[in-house]
């Protein structure tokens, strides 16, 4: 493909961008299609000579979109978010054009100090404290990770490798292996699976802690634990608070977990994935109060703040901290300006990384910070209607409560029926959601998760579900 052929393959492919988000409402939400269907589409075996530009583009609809959930769809509901724009696409199209893995400063100068300065931006616009800034006295900064699933990781790791280093201290001679069985870490029943994930790759040990009625773990259920480990000869290192929980959008109380956390000198992590974009309204700021404590914190703009995934921003007290876990140098890495300027190597998992600021500068100077708190608000003005429409039916009730833009609710009645209401919506087609479960209660959640979803989609929201409900009462009537 030569320029002229790559510009014309691009403007076709632009218009197919715009068409499909204008359309989009044509299409089925949830494909219809069984494992397996891709395989009768394609051949199975890679073409020996080029193909034709063309031939590829008429696939995109024949192979492609059949299998495609489309998360953009007004009328889907399920998850979380996956945030898509127009100047974040565009951030993608020049991320690629540039093509730089940009694992030192002077691998790609650009790539480093595009990150640092909208990190610091994004920071301010959190109202986050100055240590979390590159520019403080200390060592805080900001890293893009591509999940909140890394950040979380790269925070245990980090953990781990600080409190290692303090009992072989204490205890000279110790093998690394003896003094890993020393470590113990903590989490809540209601926090995300990849918690759990990263102390079972970090090898130590963990306690999932109970939850109050609200499903939010409190600091002196922390402090219990803590106690009890250490009388066992443990040494307590790392909890991770959550903000805005999968299962049900629940709320860790960060203020009464982070003095706990300070008191007994153990990290503390904040998972804010979905919620934090929420943090820029300033009337949802409160809920992030208790990030003074933290040692690190992240949340996904490629959820809520129309960056396209991936793009998960963590802010740490202390780089230092991260680097001593992660930072090997070999000779063919090392360069003349180190220690000037972040070599974010040295601040997560992978040695690659791309030009992933670039999308987050475009979508904060495209749509402003206005423009973004209005989005968020927008989304949770509709979930609050959902919610209206439910309270106001006497044969559903509300699960936990509507603070974000998510409705945990349900049926009155046994697990079952809304386990066959959950199936029923689904195989309907009409929208699409997911279910959770939380301490033995079965419940319906529906997420607003695109721009596009306006009042009118709500309403058809509210109409399939209880039209659906209907059937099934008689049914089982």
């Amino acid at each position: 493909m030569n320029n002229e052929e790559f510009e014309a393959a691009g403007q076709q492919m632009l218009k197919y961008v715009i068409d499909y988000h204008k359309k989009i409402r044509e299409r089925r939400v949830l494909p219809d299609v069984k494992p397996g269907f891709m395989r009768k589409l394609l051949p199975d075996h890679a073409p020996q000579t080029p193909e034709k530009w063309d031939q590829v583009y008429k696939d995109i609809e024949r192979v492609v979109m059949p299998g495609v959930t489309h998360w953009h769809h007004p009328h889907f509901y399920a998850y979380f978010p996956t945030a898509n724009s127009y100047p974040a696409l565009l951030a993608d199209i020049l991320s690629d054009t540039i093509a730089c893995i940009g694992f030192t400063w002077a691998s790609c100068p650009s790539c480093t100090e595009l990150e640092v300065i909208v990190m610091d931006w994004l920071a301010k616009v959190l109202d986050l404290p100055e240590r979390f800034l590159s520019t403080s006295p200390g060592f805080g900064g900001g890293v893009i990770q591509g999940t909140a699933s890394e950040a979380t990781l790269v925070a245990v790791l980090s953990a781990r490798t600080k409190f290692l280093n303090r009992i072989k201290e204490k205890n000279p001679g110790m093998e690394d292996g003896v003094a890993l069985t020393k470590l113990i870490a903590y989490t809540s029943r209601q926090s995300h699976s990849s918690v759990e994930r990263a102390y079972m790759i970090a090898l130590v040990k963990y306690r999932i802690l109970e939850t109050d009625e609200k499903q939010s773990l409190r600091g002196d259920t922390l402090k219990k634990a803590i106690d009890e480990d250490r009388a066992k000869g443990l040494t307590p290192f790392f909890i991770c608070a959550t903000l805005g929980t999968t299962s049900s959008c629940a709320f860790d109380n960060c203020k009464e977990i982070g003095l706990v956390s300070e008191q007994e000198d153990i990290w503390m992590h904040i998972d804010a994935a979905y919620a934090g974009s929420s943090f820029i309204c300033p009337e949802y700021r409160p809920l992030l109060d208790g990030v003074e404590h933290a040692d690190s914190f992240n949340f996904n703009p490629h959820k809520w703040m129309q960056v396209t995934f991936d793009c998960s921003t963590m802010w740490v007290k202390n780089s230092k901290e991260i680097s001593q876990a992660f930072s090997v140098e070999p000779v063919y890495l090392k360069h003349e300006n180190e220690g000037h300027m972040p070599d974010y190597r040295h601040w997560h998992v992978p040695l690659g990384r791309r030009f992933r600021s670039l999308k987050l500068w475009f979508v904060l100077r495209l749509f402003g910070v206005k423009g973004l708190q209005d989005i968020i608000r927008e989304d949770i003005k509709l979930a609050h209607k959902f919610e209206d429409y439910i309270r106001k039916d006497p044969r559903f009730e509300i699960f936990g409560e509507v603070i974000m833009a998510l409705v945990c609710f349900r049926l009155k009645g046994s697990n079952e029926i809304n386990e066959k209401l959950i199936k029923n919506i689904n195989d309907d087609g009409r929208i699409h959601m997911v279910p959770s479960n939380v301490d033995g209660t079965f419940f319906l959640r529906l997420s607003v998760c695109t721009t596009r979803t306006k009042n009118h989609d709500i309403d058809f929201a509210w109409k399939v579900v209880s039209e659906l409900a209907d059937n099934l009462l008689k049914t089982n009537n």
